[in-house]
């Protein structure tokens, strides 16, 4: 072939090229062209997308959706998450009444030096209310004086069912424990089925285990004070802050109260499951405590009740705080009260440790 007829084949292949691509082109998009002047100027031109290039961004459009769908999607199924719950060490604001003493939201209440026995703080001091589960402190030292085996096993039946409060208990009906074990987890966890069966076994029966509160109440100087039942949730179990008081410094003689209460969780096998009970007074987890007895309570007739034997500067403290109101407040009114005492050292006398009992 002819150089000449070679290079116009060459130049035609060229062009055609150059047409087929200027074809699958999509053409030129100017942005800011005002076409409606003769002179128009052009601020700026840029070619438009190709068709793969627009296939890339609808794809990646179409991905964004699908993940912000997703999302949306996860956001429906996720439950909203529960706002927590104040914790118990939350710090509290010290408020003081016209005589520098704390202002407290209980009811009731009665805080004492027991190697003193001088009252530091008090307020309706010989009023008889409902002292809901704290009543599980005089069923403890009733179980514990009657001599009876802690290593028996009792089972809960449908006689320890609340059918009162209606109040809810993972000891189902069958659960097999030892004496030991309910008791401790109805100090502890104020599990009202584990006293209810305290008491069903007691030698003579609930009867006979309620005229032995009473009898035990009167023999410590509780005048003030009437049981009915072991768990605390007939409303007709009643007390003042005193008697309280000194129901407190006579459960402190018992070494497995102090211990049963005071323990911070206990897991135990409940029809082949292992569960766990925590302590229903979150104080005892606190460093800021000594805590040597505790018990909580509540029935809507008594309000948030809390009573303790707590160690400050050497002195064995009863806090007595009945009918608070909020779920929180009787914790809030026991820091009131520590902050007070540390506040004013003065008030409570340390003693030397070899004369502490």
């Amino acid at each position: 072939m002819k150089p000449s007829i070679l290079f116009a084949a060459v130049l035609a292949l060229a062009f055609s090229l150059a047409v087929g691509d200027a074809a699958f082109a999509a053409p030129a998009k100017c942005v800011g062209v005002t076409k409606t002047k003769a002179k128009a100027k052009t601020k700026a031109c840029k070619p438009a997308p190709t068709a793969l290039a627009r296939k890339k961004a609808k794809s990646g459009s179409a991905t964004a959706r699908l993940a912000a769908r997703g999302k949306r999607a996860l956001a429906w199924k996720l439950p909203a998450r529960k706002k927590s719950a104040p914790p118990e060490e939350e710090r509290v604001e010290l408020l003081l009444d016209g005589l520098g003493k704390p202002i407290l939201s209980a009811g009731a209440f009665y805080v004492i030096n027991q190697n003193t026995g001088d009252v530091l703080l008090e307020k309706n001091a010989r009023a008889a209310l409902p002292i809901a589960s704290i009543t599980k402190l005089m069923t403890a030292m009733v179980v514990l004086e009657s001599g009876a085996d802690l290593n028996e096993t009792l089972v809960v039946d449908e006689g320890d069912i609340d059918y009162l409060k209606r109040t809810h208990s993972r000891l189902g009906v069958g659960t097999r424990l030892s004496r030991e074990e309910m008791l401790q987890l109805a100090l502890m966890s104020s599990e009202n089925r584990a006293a209810s069966a305290l008491a069903r076994y007691y030698p003579g029966g609930r009867a006979a285990f309620v005229e032995a509160m009473n009898i035990k109440a009167r023999l410590i100087g509780m005048g003030d004070s009437r049981f009915y039942d072991s768990t605390g949730l007939d409303p007709r179990n009643i007390s003042s802050p005193r008697d309280l008081a000194r129901m407190v410094m006579a459960a402190a003689r018992y070494p497995l109260i102090r211990e049963f209460s005071t323990t911070t969780e206990r897991h135990v096998f409940i029809k082949g499951k292992l569960m766990r009970f925590g302590n229903t007074n979150g104080l005892i987890k606190s460093p800021d405590w000594s805590i040597s007895v505790s018990k909580t309570g509540y029935i809507s007739e008594a309000g948030r009740c809390l009573v303790m034997q707590a160690w400050m500067r050497g002195q064995p403290m009863v806090i007595v705080l009945m009918d608070s109101n909020g779920r929180y407040m009787r914790t809030v009114d026991a820091q009131r009260v520590r902050l007070w005492l540390e506040e004013h050292p003065e008030r409570v006398v340390a003693i030397p440790e070899q004369q502490q009992g």
